[in-house]
């Protein structure tokens, strides 16, 4: 079967289309023919080498999330699975593949209204935004900044906040096109990347999901209200400073408040719980995925280039 690997640390470049026979599941898991693939932020963090120190080596297969339908299943798994059409978290690794293996606790069935391309676009990124807001300690009536809002986490994070009755819910993003996309999506206020302009926008906000992080994430502490919370669900613009937290040291006297969270800290039958939610939600018009672009597999670099470039709007989506 074709997959796609890191053959090298660094730019898109690095990732090669190779040959591997097609893996036996194990006891505990399904094999899955791949409909679609989801390409996330997290992958490209893994390719250009910012995560090495986490055990990532050159020959990994980037990919977490992937739809298709179970064409086999390992011991101790029901085979009532075998022809299900379902979602899958793979974990860090192993989604750029005609056929990718899962934890059978890992997979979702998908509706019947629910394409592929769309579970693996919400399956995700949905369930980011929506412990991020609650890590947060979000209520109805604050006011939520989304730091990098055009990806498919940010996009899903202002639907959920303004579905949750938040007061304002400001975005930061890179052209005025990308911000009326969004106020159609929930935004109230458009800023820029580094969080000024937006007509009466508020001066201050009590939650910021920050999806970027990079070396200008210290500055958005200014924009918290006295006990605001900044939650990072992400760092596709890199980590931030080794000092970040002397930005809110120096603000002492308003009590903010910082966390990074990752799903993986969250129990596997309340992700189950909230993404079929999540997909009801999508199957009623409620929530709403937003596809950049269908890409080949074999085309998973010039994907990861259009994510280094800041083009993509939502989320790309490869398909075997």
């Amino acid at each position: 079967m074709k997959a796609v690997a890191i053959q090298a640390f660094g730019p898109p470049e690095g990732l090669a289309v190779i040959d591997l026979p097609v893996p036996a599941p194990a006891a505990g898991q399904v094999l899955i023919a791949n409909e679609a693939i989801g390409v996330g932020g997290s992958d490209a963090v893994i390719r250009r080498g910012t995560l090495a120190g986490y055990g990532f080596k050159e020959g990994h297969i980037p990919g977490s999330e992937v739809a298709g339908t179970v064409t086999a299943v390992g011991d101790g798994v029901d085979t009532s699975w075998v022809g299900q059409r379902v979602w899958a978290f793979t974990g860090v690794n192993g989604g750029y593949v005609e056929q990718a293996i899962a934890a059978v606790e890992e997979i979702l069935p998908l509706p019947a209204g629910l394409s592929a391309v769309d579970a693996v676009t919400l399956g995700s990124s949905g369930i980011v935004a929506h412990f991020g807001l609650s890590h947060a300690h979000f209520a109805p009536g604050e006011s939520v900044l989304v730091r990098g809002a055009a990806g498919s986490i940010g996009i899903m994070t202002v639907q959920l906040a303004a579905r949750g009755g938040a007061g304002a819910v400001a975005v930061t993003t890179s052209s005025a096109e990308r911000g009326d996309r969004l106020r159609k999506l929930g935004a109230t206020h458009v800023l820029d990347r580094s969080g000024e302009g937006g007509d009466d926008a508020p001066s201050g906000y009590d939650v910021i999901i920050d999806i970027i992080a990079g070396a200008d994430m210290p500055s958005f502490f200014a924009r918290l209200n006295p006990n605001g919370r900044m939650v990072a669900v992400g760092a596709v613009g890199g980590m931030p400073p080794a000092d970040f937290g002397m930005a809110m040291m120096a603000a002492f006297q308003k009590s903010m408040s910082f966390a990074a969270f990752s799903a993986a800290t969250v129990a596997e039958p309340d992700r189950r719980a909230v993404r079929t939610e999540q997909f009801d939600a999508a199957c009623r018009g409620e929530l709403h995925t937003v596809v950049h672009e269908l890409l080949p597999l074999e085309q998973a670099a010039l994907a990861h280039r259009k994510m280094d470039t800041g083009e993509v709007f939502g989320r790309i989506v490869l398909t075997p």
